[in-house]
């Protein structure tokens, strides 16, 4: 028989129970909660809203603190449920089997599936109330949660796919899930829906990506006629061409086709040169600094100053407003 008496088994139980649920939905809270909102409570002073973004951003250490909160609660509970049957059934084999199976949709329902689906709807606020307990089991469980993040690291490694990636998923889910309900409620048009997704799209990858190589850009010779230049754009469609140098095809800078038709002096005194991007530049920002110089056209080059194409800014408008 066991030393516990009634009474302690049944508070093992609810404990169970309730670590249960609360390391159940605070795992699915965690995925659906906002970091947008987070991150701008952080900055107005809110400590928890630091806190909780913090982990947030780090999912292999919270999944880890779930996981390990979640495994010791079932343990609890199902102790409790083996000790209860003893207690009042005496050590019968088949019950100590039957009870487990018998209670376990009741520990389901209100264990697992019931807080999932409450901190699906408000994972904010109640992972804002649950932040101490969460934080106290975090830095109780931490040797084990840093030895499972350090396996789970090691897989990204072997998969190539690194915590960085994994967050920026995240933002841009939740990026596009604010803008989708946006539109939902009526506060964003269709097309204002488009562009801020086409927006945070383009803020994930290199500018390089947008480029051209120099030799399939519309060139013309610094030596060439105006009549020769206008041709060339003609029949290319160009509004921008690139100038280069002779025989040597250095490049010199770009011409604007509209400025050749209103200059009545040389047309070389119309050659701009070109702006110059390093290739880990992001289009948004790209962009700006072109748009800021009044640069229609920019060289991107990599660190060690070697060139790698050139990219038009208007090329990259149409591709954001497409």
């Amino acid at each position: 028989m066991t030393i516990l008496g009634g009474g302690s088994i049944v508070c093992m139980l609810v404990l169970g129970l309730l670590l249960s649920a609360f390391f159940s939905g605070s795992e699915t809270g965690f995925y659906r909660v906002s970091r947008l909102r987070l991150a701008l409570d952080g900055r107005s002073g809110d400590t928890i809203a630091k806190t909780l973004l913090w982990l947030a951003n780090r999912p292999p250490l919270f999944v880890a603190t779930a996981l390990l909160g979640n495994n010791l609660a079932n343990y609890m509970t199902s102790l409790a449920i083996l000790l209860a049957t003893r207690k009042i059934l005496g050590e019968h084999v088949f019950a100590e089997i039957l009870m487990p199976v018998l209670l376990a949709p009741l520990v389901f329902v209100y264990g697992e599936l019931l807080p999932k689906k409450l901190y699906f709807v408000a994972p904010n606020k109640l992972l804002r109330r649950g932040a101490p307990l969460f934080w106290f089991c975090f830095l109780i469980f931490a040797p084990f949660s840093l030895l499972l993040s350090g396996f789970g690291r090691l897989l990204q490694f072997v998969l190539g796919e690194s915590p960085e990636e994994v967050r920026w998923r995240l933002a841009r889910s939740e990026i596009n899930k604010l803008l989708d309900e946006g539109k939902e409620i009526g506060i964003l048009r269709p097309a204002q829906r488009d562009l801020a997704q086409a927006v945070s799209s383009m803020a994930n990858h290199s500018v390089l990506r947008h480029s051209q190589a120099v030799h399939r850009f519309p060139t013309v010779s610094s030596t060439d006629s105006i009549e020769t230049i206008l041709n060339s754009a003609r029949k290319v469609g160009a509004t921008q061409l690139l100038v280069v140098e002779g025989s040597s095809k250095t490049t010199q800078g770009y011409v604007q086709i509209s400025q050749l038709l209103q200059t009545n002096a040389t047309w070389q005194t119309t050659i701009q040169p070109l702006a110059t991007l390093q290739q880990n530049v992001s289009p948004l920002d790209a962009m700006i600094e072109m748009q800021s110089g009044n640069h229609a056209l920019a060289e991107i080059v990599d660190a060690s100053g070697r060139s790698l194409g050139v990219v038009s800014l208007a090329t990259m408008a149409r591709q954001l407003m497409s």
